[in-house]
């Protein structure tokens, strides 16, 4: 249930970002094949929505009036993907186990994300380390993405 755990820290800080590491892992057939969504995902609309949606979050982050990632709209779309992602890269009989400690895990991920976010971004500035997340939320989805089962 690591790459659960992982997917939940990604989840966080972006919400959209597990649905591109799920389509990335159906495409790289890293993905348990009985994964749900499996087939969706790994099909060319599929995995080319999954991927926009991760790269607009990223963009719409860096904006001033993006909202922090703990309002309750930002924790609902964070727990479900989290939720639904930590299943998919998890074997058949730990999903549900999985898909739980992907959702607490991307809860308490965006308490610590949102407070690390902030005193960086007093010295650093807001564009700027959305950037820096961006880079390691998508370097985290790829790894995450291309683990072995």
């Amino acid at each position: 249930m690591l790459r659960s755990f992982l997917i939940g820290l990604v989840a966080g800080q972006r919400a959209m970002t597990p649905l591109a590491a799920v389509a990335t892992a159906a495409q790289r057939d890293t993905l348990p094949a009985d994964a749900p969504g499996r087939a969706l995902l790994r099909g060319p609309l599929g995995t080319s929505g999954a991927i926009v949606a991760a790269a607009s979050e990223m963009a719409g982050d860096k904006m001033k009036t993006a909202p922090d990632r703990t309002v309750p709209a930002g924790l609902i779309g964070r727990t479900l993907t989290a939720a639904y992602a930590g299943a998919a890269f998890a074997p058949k009989h730990q999903r549900a186990a999985a898909a739980a400690l992907a959702a607490v895990t991307a809860i308490g991920a965006s308490y610590a994300g949102i407070a690390l976010r902030k005193a960086a971004m007093k010295r650093w500035g807001q564009t700027a380390t959305g950037f820096v997340e961006d880079a390691l939320v998508m370097g985290g989805g790829l790894a995450i993405a291309s683990m072995r089962r």
